[in-house]
């Protein structure tokens, strides 16, 4: 549940959690089991878990079962080509890994598999959130397939490859394209190609540059290194190179930074130069060997250096550095030569005293390999000197790290010389590693912590080699040699005689040491086993006395503030007075300037520009022609009125009557036809409406004639029955009620 909740509300924590799992032996296994237990540990655990790849076979291995030979072995290839459904989980998980490496002399990857990942890949880059790529290549062929993992995304870009590379200038350039570096290292036996510096002139965002290859001190590589504006970190090897190859990484940088001007180096120049011999490039280079000769305006950002060869080249190299360089390390020929060491190190002290805060000596490769033949064949160690006395001043300095197979002799004046030149120093480790025999034990004692918890009082972890011998009293009487901040001491294969004393020595100097290591494997070669018994007792018994020294001091830290210590002093208030006269002669200087105005003809023609204008006015005519034809409509109305017949029963019970009525209107007669046509063409809407009103005043005619025969039967008040007359006006119509049907 703590776990859980960890996850949940802190997501770094839990990030750094699983790193930490992750760096312990089989932290990897590990790792995978925790991210298979619980749901909500497993994205945030895998993550953690395919962020870095040292092979390929991980990626391979998710494609599934059926396609591939050996389920067990993915490298060995696929059995069939992939459809998309089988790149599901490959395009899941892609997305997590940052960090990949490959190795082809491993030979763990078909290279039958590289084919078909390019033809039947679902997406254009396999692995898109790919951060760092490392690449080792021994063939072309397989120098061709880092183009496959090159995407947009990549950052830093590690090259090894071995030699006959011909297509080298086209990965260079593709490359180049496709991809915006910070980083950048080539390691190679084949000469960089001539125009290396145009295939790379994209990459101007590089700010880690290693280049092990022949051609990396041409001029034309240092002017492009120094031209780069975020440049922090560089790695060069010299090896086997003259002092002139490495001057000339600077002939082509000089010119164009402004550093070499005519007012650099004092020459003469006038009307007999051209009988003269010109000693200004020799006295240029003498100069650049000395260190009188400043660069200015190259490597401005340039804080780390890491330089390969032997002691004499890698001081001419840092003659010509100028940036305030804060971490230094040096691949030196062990042993170097006791001159040029010398010279190293007034160099670093002069140069960099202000802003280096790491210095890390090492070893070459084959000086290790030396090393190795002569522990192989049970030989003596060779036991060589390196002096520290040399290091004049380095007040900035945190870290120092020499880690040599040959020199590995130290004296306490070298000790207590760091110390006082060093003041600063967090972590020291000098030679840990280093084993010595039983006539040529360790130079170095107990005393030698003693000077450096005095003057270092930052210094938290030391790893030396020495002979734990019985301490000097002074120490052990004074509060001033005991380190609050010394937590971690690493001793290796140091000697000791009593393990008592050197408990309650290192009780005394470093009461709150919570780490002592010593080399305890029996295989390791100067393993002496009366020495790892004696620390193992050391390891023992220095908790219960580290308890007791702090008892102690907290129990005088109260009586001193219960009973202040009083003391008499007297004080001699006698003011001295100083006579001091100062002799103040101006210096006198006689400057004569000649003067002599420069005089300027000038003349000026002024005349106007004359520009002649036509405007032509015609106006413009246009001609348009209209035709304008009366619109006939011919139109005809027929008119049919609608005719109802009724049947009324008008005959009373007992008498038949006859009513008169009125003939129904004639039937309308139509006009002549070429009346009509005539009147219609003329006045066509006003015929319109006439026959719409007559069509609407015909049926009211129909009730009419029906009311005029119900009136007619209707009897007199007298009595008497109504006798039609006949009007002239009016014509009447005698019907018979018998024959008028009635329906009931």
């Amino acid at each position: 549940m703590n776990l859980f909740s960890l996850v949940r509300r802190d997501p770094d924590a839990s990030k750094k959690l699983f790193e930490t799992i992750l760096d312990t032996p089989n932290g990897k296994r590990a790792l995978s089991r925790l991210a298979r237990t619980c749901r909500a540990v497993a994205e945030p655990a895998l993550n953690v878990l395919w962020r870095e790849l040292d092979s390929l076979v991980p990626i391979i291995g998710l494609f599934p079962n059926p396609i591939l030979k050996k389920a067990r072995r993915p490298g060995l290839g696929l059995s069939k080509t992939p459809v998309e459904a089988d790149w599901r989980n490959i395009l899941k998980y892609s997305e997590k890994v940052r960090r990949i490496s490959y190795d082809e002399a491993s030979n763990n990857i078909a290279a039958s598999i590289f084919p078909i990942l390019d033809e039947c890949r679902p997406r254009t880059h396999i692995l898109p959130r790919l951060h760092e790529l490392t690449w080792k290549a021994e063939t072309p062929a397989g120098l061709d397939r880092c183009a496959l993992f090159l995407s947009p995304e990549i950052r830093v870009l590690n090259l090894e490859i071995g030699s006959k590379f011909p297509q080298l200038s086209h990965f260079l350039s593709d490359m180049s394209a496709r991809t915006k570096l910070t980083s950048f290292s080539f390691v190679s036996p084949t000469p960089l190609p001539d125009n290396f510096t145009d295939l790379l002139a994209q990459q101007d965002l590089l700010e880690n540059i290693n280049l092990v290859a022949p051609g990396a001190l041409s001029p034309g590589v240092g002017r492009w290194v120094a031209s780069l504006p975020k440049l922090k970190s560089l790695q060069l090897d010299l090896s086997g190179r003259s002092i002139i190859a490495v001057e000339g990484f600077f002939d082509e940088l000089r010119p164009r930074s402004g550093d070499s001007t005519p007012s650099d180096v004092d020459s003469e120049s006038g009307v007999f130069s051209d009988d003269e011999l010109d000693f200004s490039e020799i006295r240029k280079s003498a100069l650049r060997l000395t260190g009188d000769l400043p660069s200015k305006g190259s490597f401005a950002q340039l804080r780390k250096l890491q330089l390969t060869g032997d002691v004499s080249n890698i001081a001419v190299f840092l003659r010509h550095i100028m940036s305030p360089l804060s971490q230094l390390d040096l691949v030196i020929e062990d042993p170097p030569d006791n001159a040029d060491w010398q010279d190293l190190c007034a160099i670093m002290c002069e140069r960099f005293s202000e802003s280096l805060q790491s210095l890390r000596v090492s070893a070459t490769g084959s000086s290790r390999f030396a090393d190795l033949v002569r522990s192989t064949a049970r030989a003596e160690p060779a036991g060589g000197r390196l002096s520290l006395e040399h290091l004049t001043s380095l007040p900035f300095l945190t870290r120092l790290e020499i880690d040599l197979p040959e020199s590995t002799v130290f004296l306490d004046a070298d000790i207590e010389n760091l110390s006082k030149a060093c003041p600063n120093l967090e972590s020291l480790r000098l030679c840990p590693l280093a084993r010595f025999s039983q006539n040529n034990q360790p130079k170095l004692s107990l005393d030698s912590l003693a000077h450096l918890v005095v003057n270092c009082g930052h210094l938290h972890t030391i790893a030396i080699v020495l002979s734990a011998k019985q301490g000097n009293a002074e120490v052990l009487a004074s509060r001033a040699h005991s380190s609050r901040s010394l937590l971690r001491l690493s001793l290796g294969h140091s000697w000791i005689s009593d393990p008592l004393q050197a408990s309650i020595f290192l009780s005394h100097i470093a009461p709150y040491l919570e780490t002592l290591k010593w080399f305890q494997e029996k295989n390791r070669p100067g393993f002496v086993e009366t020495n790892a018994k004696g620390w193992q007792s050391v390891a023992e018994t220095l908790p219960h006395l580290q308890n007791i020294r702090i008892a102690e001091r907290k129990a005088a830290s109260r009586m001193d503030t219960i009973r202040p210590r009083m003391a008499n002093k007297g004080i001699d208030a006698t003011v001295r007075t100083l006579s001091r006269g100062v002799l103040a002669t101006p210096k006198m200087y006689n400057a004569s300037i000649q003067f002599s105005p420069t005089l300027i003809d000038q003349f000026v023609e002024a005349i106007p520009s004359v520009v002649s204008a036509a405007i032509d006015a015609t106006p413009s005519v246009r001609n348009a022609c209209i035709e304008a034809l009366a619109l006939t409509v011919e139109q005809g109305v027929e008119a049919k009125p609608h005719m109802v017949s009724m049947s009324i029963d008008a005959t009373p019970a007992t008498t038949s009557q006859a009513v008169e009525t009125s003939p129904p209107p004639p039937p309308l007669t139509a006009a002549p036809t070429s009346g009509k046509r005539e009147f219609s063409r003329r006045n066509p809407a006003l015929l319109f409406l006439l026959s719409i009103l007559k069509i609407i005043s015909y049926p009211l005619t129909i009730p009419s004639r029906i009311l005029r025969l119900i009136l007619s039967k209707k009897p007199k008040p007298d009595g008497s029955k109504r006798i039609p007359t006949n009007d002239t006006n009016e014509k009447t119509e005698t019907i018979v009620m018998d024959t008028l049907q009635v329906r009931q």
